[in-house]
């Protein structure tokens, strides 16, 4: 297959609980991206950041209409593609399962599990299957940038770790906390998966930044989990991954391309239905997921 050439590099930003906006963007201006998949969470805050394309949208909408049940993440990475994002960081609000991830700690994970039972979790199905590895679900490249420009920054950010994602709206029971636990897990979430395997799907480098809020109920010191004390902390946090969203912004000239991970070419040894098999509604509605390689193989058969 002939390499095509490199898409010049975009920011996409999605942001969790507590950042519906990033005011530093200049030239700003939200717009509605229509997807197969139906609507994203909001329209997209697109402008430019240090002199990088960027693109906002926050996962939940402004003014958090959305459960993290309810938000439909294939129309928000599909938007995000058909947009030209290269690259994802995806801001998380999450809990912690270690008594040294503190609230107000800041946590590049590498790793996920997935207990999510009610969302649509792939692009691909029934006329068109495939099959990405999730072995190294994050860009390393990408989460090593995150760290390096966390660290200038002087935010507390821990480098790795196992981001749990439960289904909610609520929150753990202790018995589900200290299972987490027990699994090795260091932070637990809702939102980051489907989010990060679609990601993958749509070729698209993906890091998260997990913005510990609260100890889950397992902590004895802490009590039950209320959504006064993690609102508190969301407002800090807010503060600081705009920060930290600047900061990126300022070293993405040092993004290599093609990506030394593979994570824009996951497609070339993905896809198993054979081109005379598919059905071409399907194949309509990946026209910006899997474009580059169904234009590829449309083109030699």
């Amino acid at each position: 297959m002939p390499e095509d050439a490199p898409s010049p590099p975009m920011l996409g930003v999605i942001g969790g609980s507590g950042i519906y906006d990033i005011e530093e963007i200049e030239n700003a201006r939200w717009e509605w991206v229509e997807t197969p998949f139906g609507a994203p969470s909001d329209r997209i805050l697109v402008g430019d950041l240090a002199g990088l394309p960027v693109a906002f949208l926050p996962r939940h909408g402004r003014g958090h209409p959305l459960p993290p049940n309810g938000v439909n993440y294939r129309a928000n990475i599909d938007a995000l593609k058909r947009l030209g994002v290269t690259d994802i960081l995806s801001l998380s609000a999450v809990g912690s399962l270690r008594e040294d991830l503190p609230p107000g700690a800041f946590v590049v994970t590498d790793q996920f599990i997935d207990r999510t039972i009610q969302r649509e979790k792939s692009f691909f199905g029934a006329g068109l299957v495939a099959h990405v590895s999730m072995a190294e679900p994050v860009c390393n490249r990408l989460g090593d940038l995150v760290e390096r420009v966390a660290r200038e920054e002087g935010l507390r950010v821990h480098r790795g770790g196992t981001y749990l994602a439960m289904e909610g709206p609520q929150f753990s029971s202790r018995a589900e906390s200290e299972l987490y636990r027990s699994w090795g897990c260091d932070v637990v979430g809702m939102t980051n998966m489907p989010e990060a395997k679609l990601a993958r799907e749509a070729e698209l480098c993906y890091a998260t930044v997990a913005m510990v809020t609260d100890f889950d109920c397992w902590h004895p010191d802490h009590g039950n989990v209320e959504v006064e004390d993690v609102i508190r902390v969301l407002q800090a946090n807010a503060s600081k991954a705009r920060t930290l969203v600047t900061a990126l912004a300022e070293s993405f000239d040092h993004r290599p391309v093609p990506c030394g991970q593979g994570c824009d070419r996951v497609l070339d040894t993905a896809l198993i239905t054979m081109p005379e098999a598919r059905d071409a509604e399907t194949v309509r509605r990946l026209d910006a997921v899997a474009g580059r390689v169904l234009t590829t193989d449309t083109e030699e058969t």
